[in-house]
């Protein structure tokens, strides 16, 4: 092959780029051949060449016509062994670029390797000397991108992997790329192994080239020569197994096979493949070369690069703190908490979740599914670390409610929910994410599917926490039976599982929590029935035991065909169901059966099954909602009308009471369903608000279903659900769009519907705001709505004894104005108004306002206005929403006078109200809060006028199950319109309430506790404190286990209820959790706890500092330890603030409270905080700030619904702050905290982030991540600086080489 066929193979570099062109390479060639005749050593020739070089116009050094020219003579015109001692030279002395210079080379000179195994040796030496060298690096210039061009037409890199407008950082790592794979190449094809390359990639395997190089031969024979020559290409294949193993083990190549490796993971592919070639045919490899060990340490090198876990300088990280990812053993020489904390955030979630005040619209089994991936990665644990700590904080969920609270509160179904079913579910998604990534084969071996099976097994140790409720024995004692049975069954056929049939039902065994537990996992394929027979997990009955044998269910006797009869359906709703094939045909029952078997499938369906049918939950949730939506009828003629609700009206009414019960209400919103049954229900409500009522219609509030009573429950249910009643200031710190996204609890919602296509539903919600706005009188008058305000009025004042009361003309000019002549009191003598409840809804506030003013005047009773309220209730319960908003919103406003609650005309709380009160500073005061009385003893106490009447209303109400969605509405309102009002009125309304229901009393001194946390910080800073001390508090009788009375224990208790009624002390933690949505002032609360956090890490390191001398080391234990201690600390201040403001206080702690604490002056911290204190201090801060953020955005790749809710404010919020500690490195902004704290923080944080959460990065700006990046290095953090780079995405490749070839 000649030199005009050299540019087949690689295309070559302008040969004449300059002004010269073709004259340029003659006389450069005529140059080198004068010099070479001279006999003038390399470096002459080199400083010739570059004289002719430097006369080009626009010529530069290094040049890249000069090396097109020298390389395409090489190969393989001139091929001679002086000409590559002068391009050796030329390259040393950076005339040419030997980057430059090897990519041109491996272009050539790969292909020709057998043909030319002269050549193919010097170019490994020159690979050799320059590849790991920083030689590699080029000053930016005109030069370089020329140079860049060329690099990228030789290797075709924009061809082969698709980078358009390759940048220098691109081509350096994509070089290193094509580098190893060619060789990898090389040794596979010179050892006889294929490399099984695609066809769209270039070959190299060796071709029939040129005439060999020129070398001085004289004496040998060709047979001879070419032995010689074939002993060359044997050692040339060794030498480039040496050549890759340097290139692999320099830290510099591994840097940029890193960056592949993260920003183009497919490209990095293609060496991944090679290495499985390799792995492959390793013991042929090993025949074959004598340095077979190399071939190991090769794919040991890149392999290592491919683990993407950033693994910190334990010596440098952080200074005096060393190794802060401290061991297990480390774990057991803290003086605080135990190993149970590091999953307090567990604990904090699933029992915040058991607030029924809060229903959130994202399913707990994604939350805890990504927590849980989270909290495993920070900790840094085993699967089966993990799904024991899930485990245990619901097992300690349960056991704190064993004797619930009674009241309108969920209960023990709702606790019993989040351990049975919501988290094997989301264990369950964890686990199909591995056997999705592995393959289904094998998924019993898989890691995570054995850490459940050991975490479950581990479960029998703590019988503390396995003890089932009293309500639960018998349940618990089945399913044991269930497993002994299997076991004996076993027994007798062997011990082959597959035989084994259910034939001696009279064996009995012990059960408890655990065994509930299995069976929600076989029931969902995580284990089999194997765990049957696990050590200790069947307990026979001792003599003293009665352990009664389980009954036969009433679905065996459904199955079989029974109809659905009074007794078997009172048995089926009090009985859960069992499989799903009990719920398929109760499903088709009610669509396809008679009226009255719709109306009980649907109080079926809403029984047991819901509530407690843990192992099929998931399934009846899905039911309901299908059921809440009936399909069109086929039947044309009725498409578009009203008829086919009405034909569903039994059922629907049935499913709607079930919906309203307070823990099928919690269930639903723990689902994450709460906007699925929320779009059921629009279309009911515009549906049925629709419809006029009979001409006969007097109560609602009685045993019958009609138009109202189903429209009133559907529309209470929604308000519930989304809260429209709530006062101004409230409503705009948690109000919700104006549309709901439906979509299965796993599934993303992609079907958004808006309140707009709900005309009726719309203007009501419209009429609302502006009721909440402003007051009555500044809205609009329109007739219409006022006459049907008179007869509104006509109907609820038929019984009032004063005269002069009722309204006769609400449109004069003063529309709040009550006259006009008195009414008969006959029920004959007014006219009902019979129209449909949109436009009854719509005159409701104009009504109350009339009320209310004549109340305030004197022109009505207290008792009158009462009456009258309760009646416009019965009649349609749905004004029970627009009388609540109206109150609240009047309350809020604060223009009405008090009214003394005397017992005269208002109710009065007696005794009861200094009982209560008494009662909360007593819980408050156990927890470390005190506050001071509201109420003076001989003073009669007050609420304003909307207050009272509002209370007065709600206490009229009979308890009766069938009345749930009302006291759904009514409890919440009270709570809500007391926290509204500057007036302390909870307490007032907790007596009123507590001598109408006393069974209800722990119930109503729980709920009153809120009341002095919204209005008094120091109370907020007395509890936030109190949660930090209660945690570090240890206990000398606890020991380091995971269920340890300490810590986690002492902060949210282990009970709420005792023998005696509430359990005194109350854990501060749990009130917390209970009151924190009061707080009205989320950025003190921000503040409070990150301070806290500080102090406590002050605290710890004074407590290291004092065990023992400085220079006694032994004295005392490692700092690591109290790191931990702090990390811990930082933990619990993340879970506290993200469960009081959310997403919200996390952007405020990033981008407000956390840098203004940082530019304070150093005495608003702390006092002389000390070196160790000072940087234990930015640790702890860091911890903080990364845990809130982890916890919020997740760790990883998060799921599709999470983003949805929260996600997108991530990059702005993480880009603020890094924004931040960039301008304080450049020297822009001025800190005020000590200079230790600031570097702990600094590394701290941007370790973590780096190696726990590096996707962030790639969001962050890049001049920002090389402010940050210069920092860390003049702090000597240079492994953590360039980690960071790495992880910025492909904007940092550059910098990164660049760096790098420094």
């Amino acid at each position: 092959m000649g030199a005009a066929e050299a540019p087949a193979l690689a295309a070559a570099p302008a040969a004449g780029g300059g002004v010269g062109g073709e004259p340029l390479e003659r006389r450069v060639m005529a140059a080198v051949k004068a010099s070479e005749a001279r006999g003038d050593p390399p470096l002459l020739r080199a400083v010739e060449i570059s004289r002719l070089v430097a006369g080009e116009p626009g010529a530069g050094v290094p040049s890249a016509d000069l090396a097109g020219i020298l390389v395409s003579n090489l190969c393989f015109a001139h091929n001679s062994p002086s000409l590559w001692k002068l391009l050796d030279q030329a390259m040393s002395s950076r005339l040419l670029c030997p980057l430059h210079v090897l990519a041109l080379l491996t272009a050539r000179v790969l292909p020709q390797r057998r043909a030319q195994p002269e050549a193919y040796r010097l170019y490994l030496e020159l690979l050799k000397g320059n590849v790991t060298s920083s030689s590699l690096s080029l000053l930016a210039g005109s030069n370089r991108d020329k140079i860049t061009k060329s690099i990228d037409a030789a290797l075709q890199l924009s061809k082969s992997y698709g980078v358009s407008g390759t940048d220098f950082g691109h081509v350096v790592i994509l070089f290193v790329l094509i580098v190893i794979t060619k060789l990898i190449d090389s040794v596979l094809e010179d050892c006889g192994i294929s490399s099984g390359m695609t066809q769209d990639q270039e070959s190299v395997y060796p071709i029939e080239g040129p005439q060999p190089m020129d070398m001085d031969v004289k004496g040998v024979s060709a047979v001879k020569q070419n032995e010689q020559r074939e002993q060359l290409r044997r050692r040339n294949t060794v030498m480039a197994l040496e050549v890759l193993h340097i290139m692999a083990a320099d830290t510099k190549i591994q840097a940029f096979l890193r960056l592949i490796c993260l920003n183009m993971p497919d490209k990095f592919s293609v060496l991944s493949q090679r290495l499985t070639l390799i792995e492959a045919h390793k013991m042929a490899l090993e025949r074959l070369l004598p340095t077979s060990h190399k071939i190991d340490d090769l794919v040991m090198y890149i392999w290592r690069v491919s683990n993407l876990d950033y693994q910190p300088n334990n010596k440098r990280l952080v200074g005096v703190l060393g190794n802060l990812r401290s061991s297990n053993s480390m774990l057991g020489q803290l003086t605080g908490a135990g190993r149970a904390a590091c999953w307090i955030i567990f604990d904090i979630y699933m029992e915040n979740a058991m607030d029924g005040r809060h229903l959130g619209g994202i399913s707990a089994i994604e939350i805890i599914k990504e927590m849980s991936k989270t909290a495993q990665a920070i900790n840094e644990a085993s699967w089966q670390e993990t799904f024991k700590a899930l485990w245990i904080s619901a097992l300690r969920l349960v056991q704190r409610a064993r004797e619930p609270l009674e009241g309108p509160i969920p209960h023990l179904d709702t606790r019993l929910c989040m351990l049975l079913a919501l988290i094997p579910l989301a264990i369950a998604a964890i686990l199909k994410e591995e056997t999705d990534a592995c393959g289904a084969e094998g998924n019993k071996s898989l890691p995570r599917r054995l850490g459940l099976v050991s975490s479950l097994q581990d479960l029998v140790q703590y019988s503390g926490l396995l003890v089932p409720p009293s309500s639960l024995v018998n349940v618990a004692n089945a399913a044991a039976s269930k497993a002994a049975i299997f076991r004996a069954n076993c027994k007798v056929v062997g011990g082959n599982p597959s035989m084994i049939g259910q034939s001696d039902s009279s064996t009995k065994a012990v059960g408890n929590m655990l065994h509930l537990i299995v069976e929600a996992c076989i029931s969902r394929n995580l284990i089999d029935t194997t765990a049957y027979l696990w050590p200790g997990y069947v307990v026979l009955p001792g003599h003293s035991k009665d352990t009664s044998l389980p009954q036969e269910s009433p679905w065996v006797n459904f199955m079989q065909g029974a109809p659905l009869s009074d007794p078997l359906k009172n048995a089926l709703i009090a009985t859960p169901a069992s499989s799903v094939a009990e719920l398929d045909k109760l499903y088709h029952i009610a669509l396809n059966g008679s009226e009255q078997e719709k109306s009980a499938a649907a109080k079926i369906v809403c029984g047991a099954s819901l509530v407690r049918g843990w192992n099929i939950q998931e399934h009846v949730v899905r039911m309901v909602v299908k059921l809440l939506s009936p399909p069109l009828p086929s039947d044309s003629s009725l498409q578009g009308s009203m008829s086919h609700y009405l034909s569903q009206k039994s059922t629907l009414n049935a499913i709607l009471l079930g919906v309203s019960y307070v823990d099928a209400v919690h269930i639903f919103s723990l689902y994450g369903m709460v906007p699925d049954v929320a779009a059921a229900l629009m279309p009911l409500c515009e549906a049925f608000g629709s419809m006029p009522p009979p001409s006969n219609h007097r109560s609602t509030i009685v045993d019958e279903t009609s138009v109202y009573s189903v429209f009133s429950c559907a529309f209470l249910c929604l308000l519930r659900l989304w809260k429209f009643y709530k006062p101004p200031q409230e409503y705009c710190l948690a109000g919700r769009g104006g549309s709901v996204s439906t979509g299965s609890f796993d599934e993303v919602p992609t079907q958004p519907i808006y309140i707009d296509s709900f005309p009726k539903l719309r203007a009501w919600y419209i009429q609302n705001q502006a009721c909440i706005a402003s007051t009555l009188s500044g809205l609009g008058n329109t007739n219409p709505v006022h006459q049907v305000a008179n007869k509104i009025l006509s109907m609820i004042c038929r019984k009032m004894t004063k005269s002069g009361v009722v309204s006769g003309n609400l449109s004069s000019a003063s529309s709040s104005s009550v006259s006009g002549s008195s009414l008969s009191t006959s029920d004959d003598s007014y006219q009902r108004p019979t129209l449909p409840a949109w436009e009854f809804l719509e005159a409701v506030p104009y009504v109350l306002e009339a009320v209310l003013t004549a109340c305030y005047h004197g022109r009505i009773s207290s008792r009158d206005m009462t009456t009258s309220l309760r009646d416009l209730v019965d009649f349609l319960p749905a004004s029970l929403a627009a009388i609540v908003s109206y109150f609240s919103a009047e309350i809020t406003r604060g223009i009405w006078k008090a009214v003394p609650m005397n017992g005269t005309e208002w109710p009065s709380p007696g005794a009861a109200l200094h009982s209560i009160e008494d009662e909360v500073k007593e819980i408050l005061a156990s927890a470390g809060v005190q506050i001071h009385s509201c109420y003076p003893r001989g003073v009669p106490p007050m609420l304003p006028l909307p207050m009272a009447a509002l209370v007065s209303l709600t206490i009229t109400f009979k308890l009766d199950r069938s009345l749930d969605y009302i006291h759904g509405i009514i409890g919440q309102a009270l709570e809500n319109c007391a926290g509204g009002s500057s007036w302390p009125s909870m307490p007032i309304i907790g007596a009123l309430w507590t001598q109408k229901v006393r069974r209800w009393h722990d119930f109503i001194v729980l709920s009153c506790i809120r009341s002095p946390f919204g209005r008094d910080k120091d109370a907020v800073a007395q509890l936030i404190q109190s949660c930090f001390s209660s945690f570090l508090r240890s206990s000398p009788s606890s020991g380091s286990d995971i269920t340890a009375s300490r810590g986690v224990g002492a902060l949210m208790g282990e009970s709420i209820t005792g023998h005696q009624g509430l359990h005194f002390p109350m854990a501060p933690g749990f009130i917390y959790l209970r009151t924190c949505r009061t707080f009205h002032d989320t950025y003190f609360v921000s503040e409070m706890i990150l301070r806290q956090v500080i102090d406590c890490s002050h605290k710890l390191a004074n407590g290291w500092s004092s065990n023992g001398p400085p220079h006694l080391k032994s004295g005392r234990p490692p700092l690591s330890g109290a790191a931990s201690m702090a990390s811990q600390v930082a933990m619990l201040g993340a879970g506290l603030l993200c469960v009081a403001g959310g997403p919200l206080l996390v952007q405020v702690l990033y981008e407000e409270t956390l840098p203004t604490l940082l530019l304070s002056a150093q005495e608003q911290m702390l006092e002389d905080p000390g070196p160790v204190a000072s940087t234990l201090q930015g640790y702890a801060m860091a911890n903080m700030l990364f845990f809130c953020g982890s916890l919020l955005w997740g760790s990883e790749k998060t799921s599709p619904i999470m983003k949805l809710s929260f996600l997108s404010r991530r990059p702005r919020v993480v880009g603020t702050h890094m924004d931040f500690i960039a301008g304080v490195l450049d020297g822009h902004i001025l800190l005020g905290c000590d200079p230790g704290t600031w570097k702990a923080y600094v590394s701290c944080f941007v370790f973590l982030v780096v190696k726990f959460v590096p996707t962030w990065l790639r969001d962050i700006k890049l001049d920002t991540l090389k402010k940050i990046a210069v920092g860390l290095r003049s702090w000597h953090e240079h492994d953590l600086a360039l980690s960071l780079l790495e992880r910025g995405g492909p904007k940092t490749i550059s910098a990164v080489v660049e760096t790098l070839l420094q």
